[in-house]
């Protein structure tokens, strides 16, 4: 265990170190914190989101990926399709509730209460993981169900309101985090696993993808029922603090919040793998023991990083995008923006899992060091336009619309299991990280520049969702063409090789 815990903390160092450096080189340069404390605070919690980043990975592939695959393996076994649909149903429902995520969002739209918009997005995700287990179960394409949802999901944004559409594409992007991941992903792979042909692998992606259109239906119907009323951000531990003492006392003030959130977000799953193993699984002591310790790791561990994150880093980015945007150097939010979604990206916990699990279920086809640079250069790119949209107030549906026409194209012209990959990863990329720097990062820099919040800051995590689907097709697209190829030197050789033997014979 100490081997694999070292292998993910220098994995986390590597995420966590860039965008840290960032932040400090700004500060001896152009935008200096208010004083040594601020910085401190920062660099205490880049500390703690290695820690923590660290602890969860090595439990989540302990326990919640283990969970997931066990589960969805036995529920296909049953082959009862009422018990399996209800079953998935409220697990999609029970581990969307648990999602930190959505509480930092809900946290922002005051005009909807929390506990009707997490339930509402919940429902969508249970009614979606459904759905994705239907599409494996009769084995239907995944593109063709995607281009469906989202032709109805930009029908109804023409009868939303203008304030809550991108609030609704965020809402499909925040649902995807450290919580739901391991989980749906491992689900599918067990979902998939049972049926042993030869499209299995390829149906064991996509489930990410179709949770995360759920709640996009479902909020931009509240959207037709509510109407934002504000929305600005306010945080509870600003970095305005003025001694050493302060700055290591606000972590600890958080924890016991933070922990108490964590624990309702896990006990769910817990309780549910009891049940489960009670009346199903039947695992051997080993294995439940082996599961219970993963648990408390990836509870422990995002403790620790969620400290870090809001402490540390969500002041740091709202602080970061008020300050350059008041500032002459208002015009280095883009390539800032860019910069940062580039790095931020690789510090995504979920993201880890994804590239692992797609490394191990494509047998190396699809390198993660290949999946994690597209990811990056695709939400760098769509932070970048995220900025330009706040400084320029171009609506988001401007946006939004071509590149998911753009995305759907593709789906066409590449093989079945990279479009699944990559609509998984539009989803995976938007986790705690973005919804916890990216988010005030916008907002203060749209409070800045006197902008509508509703209009301009949000819709960063859809964003961050969108360009990673077209970057890691695009990847899909090269893959298939160096495939040609070799194919056809392959023909080219054999070719040659018949030549020589038929040479040979004529001058025996």
């Amino acid at each position: 265990m100490n081997r694999h815990l070292y292998l993910k903390f220098k994995e986390s160092m590597k995420s966590v170190f860039p965008i840290t450096f960032i932040v400090v080189l700004l500060n001896f340069t152009i935008v200096p914190f208010e004083n040594v404390y601020m910085l401190i605070s920062f660099i205490i919690g880049a500390l703690l989101l290695v820690v923590g980043m660290s602890f969860f990975t090595l439990g989540a592939d302990m326990s919640m990926m283990s969970i997931g695959e066990k589960v969805g393996g036995n529920l296909t076994k049953t082959r009862n399709l009422p018990l399996i649909i209800v079953v998935t149903f409220i697990i999609g429902f029970i581990i969307t509730t648990a999602e930190p995520d959505l509480k930092v969002l809900a946290e922002q739209i005051s005009s909807v209460p929390n506990a009707i918009l997490i339930s509402a997005v919940s429902l969508g995700v249970g009614i979606f993981l459904v759905v994705s287990f239907l599409r494996i179960f009769f084995q239907i394409r995944l593109s063709y169900i995607l281009i469906f949802l989202y032709a109805v999901v930009f029908i109804l944004a023409f009868f939303t309101k203008e304030d809550f559409l991108a609030v609704a594409f965020d809402s499909g992007g925040v649902t995807t985090g450290p919580i739901t991941v391991p989980f749906i992903m491992s689900l599918g792979v067990g979902l998939a696993s049972v049926r042993g042909d030869s499209n299995s692998e390829e149906d064991s992606f996509g489930l990410v993808s179709l949770c995360s259109v759920g709640p996009i239906l479902i909020v931009l119907v509240l959207g037709m029922i509510y109407s934002p009323d504000g929305g600005n951000y306010s945080s509870e531990y600003s970095l305005n603090v003025t001694s050493f003492f302060e700055s290591v006392q606000n972590f600890f003030v958080y924890v016991p919040e933070c922990a108490y959130e964590v624990a309702a977000c896990i006990i769910p799953i817990v309780l549910f793998f009891v049940i489960f193993q009670f009346f199903s699984l039947k695992l051997k002591r080993k294995a439940v023991i082996k599961i219970f310790i993963g648990l408390f790791y990836t509870y422990f561990g995002l403790v620790v990083f969620l400290t870090g994150v809001n402490v540390g880093f969500m002041p740091a980015g709202y602080y970061l995008g008020n300050t350059i945007a008041l500032g002459e150097w208002f015009w280095f939010l883009v390539p800032f923006g860019a910069v940062v979604g580039y790095f931020i990206v690789a510090a995504e916990p979920a993201v880890h899992v994804l590239k692992q699990q797609v490394e191990d279920m494509t047998e190396g086809t699809i390198t993660g060091k290949a999946m994690g640079i597209s990811l990056s250069v695709g939400v760098a790119f769509s932070v970048a336009i995220s900025m330009l949209r706040i400084v320029f107030h171009i609506p988001v549906m401007y946006i939004l619309f071509p590149t998911y026409v753009i995305a759907l194209v593709i789906t066409f012209f590449v093989k079945p299991i990279f479009s699944a990959i990559a609509f998984d990863s539009g989803g995976v990329a938007s986790g705690p990280m973005t919804a916890a720097f990216l988010i005030p990062f916008s907002i203060g820099a749209c409070d800045a520049l006197d902008g509508n919040i509703f209009l301009d800051a949000f819709g960063i995590v859809a964003m961050v969702a969108m360009t990673p689907i077209i970057a890691i097709q695009i990847l899909g697209i090269i893959a298939k063409v160096k495939e040609r190829r070799h194919i056809s030197v392959l023909e080219k050789d054999i070719i040659i090789d018949d030549s020589i033997v038929d040479f040979d014979s004529e001058d025996e």
